[in-house]
């Protein structure tokens, strides 16, 4: 593949591009089991010319987990490990993810009216539902978000709604008073429906910092549709320069 400029975040490429372009290409070895988690490590910088290779490292009746690596003139700049799972009755069926009470999407401003943006961003619609800005001194680091593709020929499916999972700027962010780097190293994301389906393309994901210290951070993700059903909740651990 080659990313263009346009979808790079600072030096290297935007962390939910590297991540959808390692799902396309375990899609290939999946045999069209749906995609139950992601395990992605950004190990170094993205950008440019790549090559992205699939291993498959095992499959079972109802399971294969494949793996894939994400390749630069640097050497490996991202490695994940894709779990796939077929369908299956059981007797457990609930979910325990209750979306934010906020505002419609139409009801707010663009988050980044009048302010700097990322370059990665521009393919993105985002609104403010709750929480703070990045570098506004929040006393929590908590931020909700509306989000969708700009691309009305996106799709809804695993790969387009992990390219928007990490759109969201990192929680910790909205606690800082002074600009300063911070940068994903991994992140975990769990699919939660074979149905991946909202309305006017919009999704809401909510990003929450449990801890900051040493320089790292660790954060929880969840995402609903707009019927405020559960359709990916994950994990991110972050560096931070400040």
């Amino acid at each position: 593949a080659s990313i263009p400029e346009d979808w790079m975040q600072g030096r290297t490429t935007y962390g939910g591009l590297t991540a959808a372009l390692s799902l396309e290409a375990a899609l290939e070895l999946a045999e069209d089991m749906p995609v139950r988690s992601a395990q992605i490590a950004f190990v170094g910088p993205v950008g440019g010319d790549v090559v992205i290779s699939p291993t498959l490292l095992r499959r079972g009746k109802n399971t294969a987990f494949i793996s894939v690596d994400v390749v630069g003139e640097q050497g490996v700049a991202a490695r994940s490990i894709f779990t796939f799972g077929a369908k299956r009755e059981s007797a457990l069926d609930f979910r325990k993810l209750e979306a934010p009470s906020v505002a419609e999407p139409h009801e707010i401003e663009s988050f980044f009216e009048g302010g700097r943006r990322p370059k990665f961003s521009e393919h993105f619609n985002v609104r403010l539902a709750a929480g703070g800005r990045p570098v506004s001194g929040a006393p929590d680091a908590d931020i909700t978000l509306w989000m969708r593709h700009k691309d009305d020929a996106a799709l809804y499916n695993a790969t387009s709604l992990l390219a928007i999972g990490d759109a969201p700027p990192p929680a910790a962010l909205t606690m800082f008073t002074a600009p300063a780097p911070i940068s994903s190293m991994t992140w975990m994301a769990e699919f939660l429906t074979d149905h991946i389906d909202t309305d006017n393309g919009w999704f809401l994901a909510r990003h929450t910092a449990q801890t900051a210290k040493d320089g790292y951070s660790s954060q929880s993700m969840r995402m609903w549709n707009t019927r405020g059903e559960p359709v990916m909740v994950g994990r991110q651990t972050l560096a931070v320069f400040a």
